[in-house]
């Protein structure tokens, strides 16, 4: 049986933090952006682990290693151990354990977060084409990566050596600024050479199995800022999801999302988890009314009629948006509409 498509934000009685068991939580634009921690992201997680939800940290970042960035969690207020981090370069070392044999070389195009997951698999990260790898996986290097190293990876994959890659966001935000990512890499290997990797990270299923794996989690909540890995991660894993607006994703393509991206819950930040979800509810006509707000859509655009808490008219925005969408993407104008609640 097809799951139904989700015309508007769900609302919740229960605060999310008591409604879930385990939060799993995107870091870049959720928890901190730029290696500082986003307003509110401290005290709000503090408050959830404090009513006894697991707080668990999901990264497509394979640079980093689960100790380097539980220890930067750490230094920002947030008590992180290492078993609390999971990252694409850990699901990725499954993937490719399942498929070479034990002790196998693999060549690394990426940094140590990928060393370090692909050890514990017990399998023994390489650098050259010409090493003999069994597989090839690439990963995100930083900025710094050498352009050489696109080139190992191109020689090997030419030669038919399996290929693997972490994740393939196209772009990572930084403090200046979004910065080309992984994926953009990965696409550098892809045209030099024709082939397709296996992709393990989020929006991706072995990325989910790894997280469930590792946290053991009944219920589940992923709360983070990116449509196209976050909220869609959680739609191909049956979970639900909430959507916070402090990374890359703003008001416009929240609207638009198809319905692989629309998260269950919409909130400002990750004060969201601590409080109820207020309920959208139809208004009559054609309406949406949550909060102070009641949003409906009309023939070229959406309109927004009401006062109130922004987030109250985001989310019956939504509600017009993705109920006049269906199956679809709205193309309704709503510019005017965020004009008004400042978003």
């Amino acid at each position: 049986m097809s799951r139904s498509v989700r015309t508007k934000p769900e609302g919740s009685g229960q605060a999310l933090s008591e409604a879930y068991d385990t939060a799993l939580l995107d870091l870049d634009g959720v928890v901190y952006a730029g290696g500082s921690a986003i307003a509110h992201a401290v005290e709000s997680l503090a408050r959830a682990r404090e009513g006894g939800m697991r707080l668990a940290y999901v990264t497509n970042n394979a640079l980093r290693t689960p100790d380097t960035v539980a220890g930067h969690l750490t230094e920002l207020g947030i008590p992180t151990g290492a078993e609390d981090v999971i990252t694409s370069a850990q699901a990725v070392a499954r993937l490719i354990s399942e498929q070479v044999p034990q002790g196998a070389r693999v060549l690394v195009i990426g940094g140590e977060g990928l060393r370090v997951a692909l050890r514990e698999r017990g399998l023994v990260p390489v650098e050259s084409a010409d090493d003999d790898p069994a597989a090839v996986v690439q990963g995100f290097g930083g900025p710094d990566l050498p352009w050489g190293r696109f080139a190992e990876a191109s020689y090997a994959v030419a030669r038919g050596v399996p290929w693997f890659a972490s994740n393939t966001d196209l772009t990572i935000p930084s403090g200046r600024g979004i910065a080309p990512g992984n994926g953009a890499a990965v696409e550098v290997v892809r045209i030099a050479t024709g082939a397709e990797p296996q992709v393990a990270g989020k929006p991706l299923p072995p990325m989910h199995r790894e997280t469930i794996l590792r946290t053991g989690a009944r219920r589940p909540l992923v709360v983070g800022d990116r449509l196209d890995t976050d909220i869609e991660g959680a739609f191909n894993g049956d979970v639900d999801s909430l959507l916070v607006l402090t990374g890359v994703t703003d008001g416009a393509q929240l609207l638009a999302a198809p319905p692989q991206h629309r998260p269950t819950y919409v909130d400002a930040d990750l004060r969201g988890m601590l409080g109820r979800q207020p309920e959208v509810v139809e208004a009559g006509e054609g309406g949406f009314r949550c909060g102070g707000w009641t949003a409906t859509a009309g023939a070229d655009r959406l309109e927004l009629d009401g006062e109130g808490e922004a987030p109250d008219g985001l989310r019956a925005l939504c509600a017009a948006a993705w109920t006049a969408a269906g199956e679809g993407v709205c193309e309704l104008d709503g510019g005017k509409a965020l004009a008004r609640l400042g978003i």
